[in-house]
């Protein structure tokens, strides 16, 4: 083992459980697991306070934060005008640029004065944690907190300090960032081009994008699983979780284990659940996320339309057990997992997919949206699962009933799935990848 090196995680976030903070933590443990410190620059955490450093206009819904994203994502037209004639003086000079690109300048002043704000406590936190590296975490890739981005490319470029870039979404593949008027931060900071940096994105079509855009490679390291560890057997704890979810005797569970995001094609589960024609309901394990609650209300609706009964569960289902306000029983998704009787994933767009790796890691059978990734990274490697391009088919209502009807005529499909998963996208397979990346930075020891 190598000499221990102070590693430092900086994000919008690193808490709940979203993608990227799940990740986060797989990744620490690794990274603790060969002997290195792992410490934490947000604006919302729940890692210990210790090794933390909370910043609260790092989180990407810090009201500030909020208000920018809300002008220069969403602003209207007419707003963008009257901002760009009167608040710039320029009113009887200018022309009528009704448009969205156009950028108010007291927003331009607001994103450098926390620009400037968050550079000096990345300062703070590298001097505090006497850092020698540092893993940034989606922060230079989608643009929820545009000041953060640049703060951050700020100081690589004036320390010249080793990072590696972990990429999960770009600003590209989500529509709500296209038309913006902040084309000139998203070309400078989401991501930067500088030599210090290493990307690392999920999957090959983020490689291949990422090379044909910003000029600059990358390692694919896929999201990860600890198959090493085989799931716990289902113990005292989780003995009523189904009774408390509302499950009566010979109902199947239908699990939706996502956030209620417009990508993640809910209405697909719904109406599988109702094509079943079986006794069944889908829970839905975790809460909107952030885009608004508007797709959650139209789920809703969809739901009493088709007469499906659908739980929402983010109330007692988190990433660890513990206790509501009242009294209840907080259940892990691991505690859920076991006992769902199907795993539904309609999802449009992934950067990778880890709900797959947990309906996997669990070997419960999965039905799957054909997302572009599954198809061009996950499927080829021989994983079995009930399949649909874009709409639930009679093939896959067939499928799925009789998985659902004769669990053990499958259970060897999902074992081979589990050994499959452990070969690609193990712990082990991350500690080889992490290994070279900080060589690569730090050289080699001794």
């Amino acid at each position: 083992m190598g000499a221990s090196r102070r590693i430092g995680l900086i994000s919008t976030r690193f808490a709940g459980t979203d993608g990227v903070s799940l990740e986060t933590a797989k990744w620490a443990a690794v990274l603790e697991g060969m002997g290195h410190h792992c410490f934490y620059f947000c604006g919302l955490s729940d890692r210990p306070a210790s090794v933390s450093s909370v910043v609260p206009e790092a989180f990407y819904r810090h009201p500030e934060i909020d208000e920018i994203n809300q002008i220069v994502f969403n602003g209207s037209w007419g707003q963008m005008h009257r901002m760009f004639t009167e608040n710039n003086g320029l009113k009887g000079l200018s022309r009528d640029y009704f448009s969205i690109y156009i950028r108010p300048r007291d927003i331009t002043k607001k994103i450098q004065a926390l620009r400037a704000l968050l550079l000096e406590e990345l300062y703070r936190f590298a001097r505090r944690f006497e850092l020698e590296l540092l893993i940034v975490e989606n922060a230079l890739a989608i643009p929820l907190n545009i000041p953060l981005g640049l703060a951050i490319t700020d100081f690589v470029a004036e320390t010249g300090y080793p990072v590696i870039a972990h990429h999960h979404d770009f600003y590209w593949e989500r529509q709500r960032f296209l038309n913006n008027s902040v084309d000139d931060y998203l070309a400078a900071a989401f991501p930067p081009k500088l030599p210090s940096i290493r990307h690392v994105v999920l999957n090959s079509i983020q490689a291949k994008a990422l090379a044909a855009r910003v000029g600059v490679p990358s390692t694919q390291i896929p999201n990860v699983m600890d198959y090493a560890s085989p799931p716990p057997l289902i113990n005292g704890y989780a003995k009523n979780a189904r009774k408390d979810l509302g499950l009566a005797d010979g109902e199947y569970l239908i699990l939706q284990p996502t956030r209620i995001i417009q990508r993640k094609g809910i209405e697909h589960a719904i109406e599988l659940t109702r094509r079943l024609d079986l006794p069944a309901r889908l829970v839905i394990s975790h809460a909107s996320g952030d885009e608004g609650t508007e797709y959650e209300k139209h789920v809703r609706e969809f739901a009493n339309l088709l007469n499906v009964t659908v739980n929402f569960e983010s109330n007692i289902v988190s990433r660890t057990r513990g206790t509501t306000e009242d009294g209840r029983k907080i259940y892990s998704l691991g505690d859920i997992y076991p006992l769902a009787d199907l795993v539904t994933y309609p999802s449009s767009l992934e950067g990778f997919g880890n709900a797959f790796l947990e309906a996997v890691y669990y070997k419960r059978p999965l039905v799957i949206n054909n997302y572009s990734i599954f198809e061009a990274d996950i499927k080829p490697k021989g994983f079995e699962v009930v399949e649909f391009d874009g709409f639930i088919s009679d093939q896959t209502i067939q499928k799925a009933r009789d998985i659902l009807l004769n669990p053990q005529k499958y259970a060897e499909k999902w074992e081979r799935n589990f050994e499959l998963a452990r070969r690609y996208y193990s712990y082990t397979m991350l500690e080889h990848q992490l290994k070279l990346l900080v060589t690569n930075c730090l050289g080699m020891d001794g």
